[in-house]
């Protein structure tokens, strides 16, 4: 009785010890092929994260880069804040400028606006100051333009060499600098600022307009 028992534990054992064998090397061959495929799989997605993160941690829209109809999201009020700081230190500097900007505008204003202006100018000239409906930096309600204090956009040499030079510490970077016509589609604008946070700064500094800064066209 106990001799055919021992060789059935035996058996039973060797088996086991086979079966554990097998299932290591198989969870082992198992632990190593995935590794390798995900590794590869989380470097993929690495990059795809980065890649559209330098395309959308600035918001882009020019001539080539539009808005849909739909998106209204008025203006920004971390931009508004930061705007009426920049406003009120000019003002306490004794320059020029009013309260009173034109910020954020919807598809349906700026195509009003836009067809006014080819009536008025024909539309390649239109098509040198104003942005055509959702391909305006209005739509995003991240850009203001500023005015003098009689209602006239802000032109004098004095307020927009501030600008230049200090608009940048508050977050904004004048949008269309002059000399720089061909790249932003549209002539000199002292008077447009365009929020962008904290990296405005960087942008100042390295004297690149938008599209430059982010090698987009």
């Amino acid at each position: 009785m106990k001799k055919p028992l021992i060789l059935a534990l035996l058996s039973l054992l060797i088996a086991g010890c086979s079966f554990q064998k097998e299932t290591k090397i198989i969870v082992e061959k198992r632990e190593r092929e995935p590794k390798a495929e995900i590794k590869e799989e989380i470097i993929e997605e690495a990059k795809e994260e980065i890649k559209e993160e330098d395309l959308s941690s600035i918001l882009l829209v020019n001539k080539e880069h539009g808005l849909d109809p739909s998106y209204a999201p008025g203006e920004d009020p971390i931009a508004k804040e930061a705007l009426l700081a920049l406003l009120s230190q000019m003002q306490n500097e004794g320059l020029n400028v009013s309260d009173r900007y034109s910020g954020f505008r919807s598809y349906e204003y700026q195509s009003e606006l836009y067809a006014d202006y080819v009536m008025q100018y024909g539309q390649e000239e239109a098509d040198r100051f104003s942005a055509r409906p959702g391909f305006s930096e209005h739509q995003t309600g991240l850009a203001f333009d500023l005015m003098h204090e009689d209602g006239t956009l802000l032109t004098n040499p004095l307020e927009a060499s501030w600008l230049e030079e200090h608009a940048a510490e508050y977050g904004f970077i004048v949008r269309y600098p002059e000399g720089k016509e061909e790249i932003t589609g549209y002539m000199a604008e002292p008077w447009h600022i365009r929020y962008i946070g904290e990296e405005a700064i960087q942008i100042r500094d390295s004297g690149l307009t938008l599209e430059e800064y982010i090698n987009l066209p």
